[in-house]
């Protein structure tokens, strides 16, 4: 089997030409003042398919044989690798087939089969939708194109690591999430094949250490299946192409937890005004955790993909306000008489908190009956604003709680 190597990655390149979005990747002044070191975001999540995934995946597509194209290719992945087999074999005139898991956000679905592939959804995970891959592709004689354990799919995604060179002239650090490896090792590979001072850190979910399990066994191991926002890198088994890569080039690999990816998808979108998935947020999620042992380096982070279901976006949105203070449900506890209700809008107008939803009982939580209890869910500035009106309230003779 052909090796990854600085030449295959120059020759990926070249391979793949003016096809692939050249993504910026700019200083960020926000993350800088925040984290403390220079930070540099380049946006692979504003690819065609909204990942860089479509790198490896034209690389594969233009190196098969013209037999090869006329039978068609297949794939197996939670999303973003079918995207981009899906969009350049189209564009190529190559049929393709993807099997996801059926729990694949739906925005890659419909991104899948709207970039012409047909898509068979197998299976609980991406192991079993792997499998069923592997057998559609004995039974009708297409092409596998794997995700990320293919030397010449790594060598596509090693493109980035050429460009954040040119880039990033002075590039002193990267920090990369890690799935199955393929970026990481492709990566890794052109940075340190050029610039051995480099430094490169990986980011895997807390739930799924893969790379991490097998780096200490010194070999591929299969963990147990496990839920995590970061679907695009949960990985149960770490490639046995892509570990010697990772072990070769790869200085550091730290793990950060969905609250924590979910902190950082928020930020981005807040602060940075970019989407990112709940993978292509992990390696932002590490610096802004201090996870890393990285001090004073320019650091380039890969924000890797950015097609994030909106009912999870939502859900991640809220749950930011909620932690950030900007979103507050308190209990209130009122005389059961007409007015009651009015006097309680009066303190809340008079503090500026925006009421969002109100939920008026008077069978549960306990109460007399002469009393009635009404949820309140307002926004406010924060944790001062919290205060002054929680102030407010007490003065008002109100009795109130906070809602978790």
């Amino acid at each position: 089997m052909e090796s990854v190597t600085l030449g295959t990655i120059e020759a990926a390149r070249e391979r793949i030409g003016e096809a692939i979005h050249l993504s910026p990747c700019q200083l960020s002044h926000h993350l800088t003042e925040r984290i403390g070191l220079p930070i540099y975001l380049k946006l692979e999540n504003l690819q065609r398919t909204g990942s860089f995934k479509e790198r490896g995946a034209l690389n594969k597509l233009l190196t098969l044989s013209e037999e090869e194209r006329a039978r068609g290719v297949i794939a197996a992945s939670a999303g973003n690798h079918a995207q981009g087999v899906a969009f350049h074999a189209n564009r190529l005139g190559m049929r393709a087939q993807i099997v996801m898991p059926q729990a694949t956000p739906l925005v890659k679905v419909v991104s899948t089969r709207g970039f012409g592939a047909e898509v068979i959804l197998h299976g609980a995970n991406y192991d079993e939708a792997c499998e069923e891959a592997l057998k559609r592709c004995e039974e009708q004689g297409l092409t596998f194109i794997h995700p990320f354990d293919d030397p010449v799919v790594i060598s596509g995604q090693g493109t980035i690591g050429l460009e954040l060179l040119e880039q990033i002239p002075d590039l002193e650090a990267v920090v990369v999430p890690i799935g199955g490896g393929g970026l990481i090792g492709g990566i890794a590979c052109a940075l340190k094949e050029q610039t051995p001072r480099i430094q490169v850190v990986g980011v895997e979910p807390e739930k799924l250490p893969s790379m991490l399990r097998a780096r200490e066994a010194g070999e591929p191991i299969t963990l147990a299946p496990q839920a995590t926002i970061a679907d695009g890198i949960a990985v149960r088994r770490a490639g046995d192409v892509t570990l010697p890569l990772v072990s070769r080039y790869v200085d550091e690999i730290v793990t950060v937890d969905d609250e924590e990816i979910a902190s950082a998808i928020l930020m981005l979108l807040e602060q940075e005004k970019t989407l990112a998935e709940g993978a292509g947020a992990a390696a932002l999620a590490a610096l802004l955790q201090d996870k890393t042992r990285l001090r004073n380096r320019r650091t380039a982070v890969l924000v890797c993909g950015g097609n994030i279901d909106v009912t999870l976006l939502a859900k991640i949105i809220a749950r930011g306000l909620v932690k950030d203070g900007r979103l507050l449900r308190i209990r209130v506890y009122l005389l059961d008489r007409p007015g009651a209700l009015l006097q309680l809008t009066e303190v809340l107008a008079r503090e500026r908190a925006n009421i969002v939803e109100t939920v008026h009982n008077r069978a549960y939580y306990g109460v007399s009956l002469g009393e009635t209890v009404i949820d309140v869910t307002i926004e406010t500035r924060g944790a001062a604003h919290i205060t002054a009106i929680s102030h407010a309230l007490a003065e008002a003779y109100f009795r109130f709680e906070r809602i978790m």
